[in-house]
């Protein structure tokens, strides 16, 4: 009788064991998939947006141009400026590198190659801003999840259940009462799940900008000024 009362309570240890962890596991695997992906995500801010707006700056050279381009896009905070990098003859080789150059004249290229950048900063964006709502979406699944699991997990209260079932001696007094109850409380916050940051804590949130089309001829008269300002500037010479 008392083998098979070891056994019954093994049984129960184990489902509880795998049911408990099983589940943690789950939304353990979540987390780390979520924050993968935010890795992820902060590389496309960096290797595709940040570029894209590193061959702007270097376009418009001047703080007053990147100004009114931030103005005109209301894409929000500025990033990846460097007034050395926007000015550095051999960065901006670099950064032009590979890229199409169309056009007969100076000037044309120099259009050309501006809104074909902005184009790819549009699309980037896009992309970029679809991304981060993804993760906001899947940061909430994740905190679903964690609320749920400790809706059908009370950590406390199966710790109770698995003393009574081992036939633990119960104990009385206030003292004996208060050690408990802190056991208990310190091993439930040692296991206790949290959810990842918010994707917002570690990347910017982007507004849409507008399509080419939408602002051309505002873009255009940048371009034109930007122009202006380094007439004997040649894409080709790059």
């Amino acid at each position: 009788m008392e083998d098979f009362a070891k056994s019954l309570t093994f049984e129960v240890k184990k489902e509880i064991a795998e049911r408990y962890f099983g589940f943690r596991k789950i939304i353990e695997a979540d987390s780390n998939d979520y924050q993968q992906e935010v890795i992820k995500t902060t590389l496309m801010l960096e290797n595709k947006i940040g570029f894209d707006l590193l061959r702007i700056y270097s376009l418009l050279r001047t703080d007053e141009l990147t100004k009114r381009f931030y103005k005109l896009t209301a894409l929000g905070e500025v990033l990846f400026f460097d007034p050395y990098v926007s000015n550095s003859a051999t960065i901006r080789e670099r950064l032009f590198e590979g890229l199409e150059i169309r056009g007969l004249f100076r000037k044309s290229r120099f259009h050309n190659m501006f809104f074909d950048v902005y184009r790819s900063l549009h699309q980037h964006v896009n992309e970029y801003r679809k991304q981060l709502a993804a993760l906001t979406e899947e940061h909430e699944v994740i905190e679903e999840e964690i609320k749920l699991f400790y809706q059908k997990n009370d950590i406390s209260g199966i710790m109770l259940f698995l003393r009574n079932l081992e036939g633990a001696p119960s104990t009385s007094g206030s003292m004996s009462g208060t050690i408990d109850t802190g056991g208990s409380i310190t091993m439930e916050q040692k296991m206790r799940l949290k959810p990842p940051e918010p994707v917002e804590k570690f990347l910017p949130v982007l507004e849409e900008i507008p399509e080419p089309s939408a602002i051309k001829k505002d873009l255009t008269l940048l371009v034109k000024d930007a122009y202006k300002n380094q007439p004997d500037f040649d894409l080709k010479d790059l």
